[in-house]
């Protein structure tokens, strides 16, 4: 029961001003718009009457909306039902305060109710279950936006470690003949390009980068790190680090790519353009 109250009280904290601010907006258009004929009425009795439909509104819209769920939804207390069939709760609210409006013209306006006049009170009735129907709409694509908001936080939070995780793995460059080998970090290798008979290793050491010749040629060696996702080939003679990727640059008439810790500019080849700009 007490697990009920606070749910009680907590819908009516979240939508008390809603439910306020459409009866209110009822209130606003009767008075000013002058849908029924009031000319009985002097000015303050005219405020009061049309008050009475704004009241009619906030009374069945609590009633519908956030009474009858807590009493029909015995064992919900995480709200998930009171977002379900929002539609058969606008259909009620519309029907019963046009049955409650057309008594209410009737026995307390004594406005003779004819079919226009009938008419012209279910057009005011769909105003509320409609501004309900869009606030919900609204909250529940505020709670969509959160959660994927949050999932991609989850994702990147993943991708950062395993990018992390990667970038700590070593790897062996062995020349062609086996006669030299070089063992590096992922991390600390830069970048890979062709240079004739050889392949030139560009990799950081400490602060500084450092390059060492290996007799290789860059599709042999481009084979042993094809397992490794962060290196991409830019160029028919580089293949590049994306850790260490600063920014694609162009021109007019080429691209080239700057790095964090590297002075040159290392061109890119239509060729590879696409995949590197997907891959960055």
């Amino acid at each position: 029961m007490n697990s009920r109250i606070n749910r009680f009280v907590q819908l009516l904290n979240e939508k008390l001003k809603l439910l306020i601010s459409t009866a209110f907006g009822v209130f606003l258009f009767i008075l000013f718009f002058q849908p029924f004929p009031l000319e009985r009425f002097d000015f303050n009795n005219r405020l009061l009457f049309t008050g009475g439909f704004g009241m009619i509104v906030f009374i069945i819209s609590l009633l519908v909306w956030i009474v009858f769920p807590m009493l029909i939804y015995k064992n919900n207390l995480n709200g998930n039902e009171y977002s379900n069939g929002s539609v058969i709760k606008g259909i009620i609210i519309t029907i019963l305060c046009s049955v409650a409006f057309t008594f209410y013209l009737r026995y307390v306006g004594f406005v003779s109710i004819s079919f226009y006049v009938v008419f012209k009170v279910v057009l005011i009735c769909i105003f509320p279950p409609l501004t309900y129907e869009l606030y919900e709409s609204n909250r529940e694509l505020l709670r969509q936006n959160e959660s994927l908001v949050s999932e991609r936080k989850i994702i990147q939070r993943q991708i950062e470690q395993y990018e992390e995780d990667n970038l700590n793995k070593s790897i062996e460059f062995i020349s062609e003949n086996r006669a030299e080998n070089l063992t590096l970090l992922i991390s600390e290798v830069i970048l890979i390009q062709s240079a004739d008979n050889y392949v030139e290793l560009v990799y950081i050491e400490g602060n500084n980068y450092r390059k060492k010749l290996i007799r290789n040629t860059l599709k042999n060696i481009e084979l042993q790190i094809k397992q490794y996702s962060n290196f991409i080939r830019c160029h028919r003679a580089c293949i590049v680090n994306m850790h260490y990727i600063e920014k694609l640059n162009q021109d007019i008439s080429s691209h080239w790519i700057t790095l964090k810790v590297y002075p040159d500019k290392i061109p890119v080849s239509r060729q590879y353009l696409v995949k590197l700009r997907e891959a960055l």
